[in-house]
């Protein structure tokens, strides 16, 4: 199938890895121009940047000025056709909500929520000059499935959610798409890195890596599926959704958990 992808213009944050690095490499298949925001060029990134269709910009997200600097960056390229607001963080709440101060849920909006208000902030009028655009915004099944574990995270991703169903009435008829996809659980640093959600659960715990890995694909009733999600699993939908061949589908949310969330 052909997503009519080919030379269109494509913002991606939080691109250096995990979910952020497979939208990236999956646009670039598809014959798209990808402008990436992070603080860190990784190597894999790097492998990107080689092929020609790729422009990494150093940048931090959680900065009021970093969103634009990107957009600025891309713009250079004739105009944004494709954002993709990736980026984010979470930290597990080991000792629960009381332990959880102001300024560390100042951190957690600034990256997972503000950095999305102002990519879009930046990305939109240009999107409007040229006739239209989409947005697609990564999530969480915690937006609708909250954890005192990570606490602060559900409620930014919660944000994202209804920020995007708001924006997608506002500018619809500017020909301009807003969606969202929410991950479960996914095979990412972020989840199974060093200092992931993983490893923190085992440390509190007092059990192994794989131990922690295991009480993870069995909570809330366990994955359907039995694996995590992979990367670029998420990034076909990303695709999908960034292409016109979902042309009318806007103020939309994609559960991708593995049959984590057991309710309709």
């Amino acid at each position: 199938m052909d997503l009519h992808l080919t030379d269109r213009v494509a913002v991606v944050t939080g691109a250096s890895s995990g979910i952020g690095l497979a939208v990236a490499r999956a646009l670039v298949d598809e014959g798209a121009r990808v402008v990436t925001g992070s603080r860190t060029i990784s190597p894999e990134l790097a492998d990107l940047v080689a092929t020609g269709r790729v422009t990494a910009v150093t940048v931090d997200l959680a900065t009021p000025d970093g969103a634009a600097e990107l957009v600025a960056r891309a713009e250079e390229l004739g105009g944004v056709d494709v954002l993709v607001n990736n980026v984010g963080a979470v930290t597990p709440r080991t000792e629960g909500f009381l332990a959880v101060d102001d300024d560390e849920w100042d951190r957690t909006f600034r990256l997972s929520f503000f950095s999305a208000v102002r990519a879009i902030r930046a990305t939109v009028p240009g999107m409007r000059r040229r006739g239209g655009g989409t947005v697609v915004t990564i999530g969480s099944v915690n937006a609708f499935l909250p954890d005192p574990f990570v606490v602060d995270y559900s409620a930014a991703k919660a944000a994202v959610w209804n920020l995007s169903k708001a924006l997608s009435k506002e500018f619809g008829p500017d020909g301009i798409r807003f969606n969202t996809i929410s991950p479960g659980p996914v095979s990412t640093p972020l989840w199974l890195g060093e200092h992931g959600v993983a490893a923190t659960v085992a440390a509190t715990r007092g059990v192994d890596f794989e131990t922690a890995k295991r009480e993870a694909i069995a909570a809330q009733g366990g994955f359907s599926t039995g694996r995590f999600t992979e990367p670029g699993e998420v990034a076909d939908l990303v695709l999908l959704l960034a292409s016109d061949r979902a042309g009318n589908v806007t103020g939309a949310d994609f559960l991708i958990d593995g049959g984590l969330v057991k309710t309709l």
